[in-house]
């Protein structure tokens, strides 16, 4: 057998055993749900801007990016702009392809770093709702000029304007491409554990990814990534277009 596809099947191998055992999940939902008292995923940074992802989670999007190579990225929540500054920093390695940001309040101080940033020449950002109207048709405007287009949710985790941004944005990803939906962790941490948020059990990017499935059969979860990963924000989040 190839060297290089006998490797791929044992890691698959390894994958697949480590999805079945309890006690493995167990220890890697205690993590999150330990370390998020200290704001774990808040405390590293991308090529020098702070980038609000849990390091699994990154190197996740690192795989899906370079074996997908998409020329247009969406990130609704911009915060720090790190996540922007990743994804520019792999399409750059790519060697083409552009970052779309899209955030409600892009703040002064986040948006002059991000714009003195030797990779804002692959990064545009929109300030305004990801839902609103006139920000769908400039996304629009921008996605005509792309061929493989990748999609990332990390803005208002609430129910309601996460199935609202799915339904939205759910139109601009290529087909072989990802939709990513941040925070689905919401749905498996203690009740009322995000104080003064207005999203919780019942009501995240977890529930908006199960209402959306039930009518979008364009999309599957791919599972061997959070098998994979073990440790995730995004359980479930990860939906692969499929046609």
């Amino acid at each position: 057998m190839n060297p290089v596809r006998k490797f791929q099947l044992f890691r698959k191998k390894n994958v697949k055993e480590m999805a079945k055992s309890r006690e493995l999940r167990k220890y890697a939902h205690n993590f999150i749900l330990d370390s998020s008292k200290y704001k774990y995923s808040y405390n590293f940074d991308w090529l020098g801007r702070p980038i609000i992802q849990l390091p699994q989670d990154i190197v996740a999007l690192q795989e899906i990016i370079w074996e997908v190579k998409p020329d247009l990225i969406i990130e609704t929540g911009i915060a720090h702009g790190g996540g922007l500054i990743f994804y520019a920093s792999m399409l750059e390695l790519i060697g083409r392809g552009e970052v779309l940001g899209i955030d409600i309040d892009i703040r002064k101080h986040n948006r002059k770093e991000i714009e003195k940033h030797p990779l804002f020449k692959r990064i545009k950002m929109i300030e305004g709702s990801s839902t609103d109207e006139k920000v769908i048709k400039k996304v629009k405007r921008i996605v005509k000029a792309h061929k493989k287009v990748m999609v990332c949710l990390d803005s208002l985790h609430t129910h309601e304007h996460v199935l609202k941004e799915l339904n939205l944005y759910s139109e601009f990803v290529s087909r072989g491409s990802y939709l990513i939906v941040f925070d689905t962790i919401i749905e498996y941490m203690p009740k009322g554990f995000f104080k003064d948020r207005p999203w919780d059990n019942g009501n995240n990017p977890a529930t908006a990814v199960k209402a959306f499935l039930k009518k979008n059969k364009n999309f599957v979860v791919d599972k061997e990534i959070e098998n994979k990963l073990l440790i995730t924000a995004a359980p479930g989040g990860f939906l692969m277009k499929i046609k």
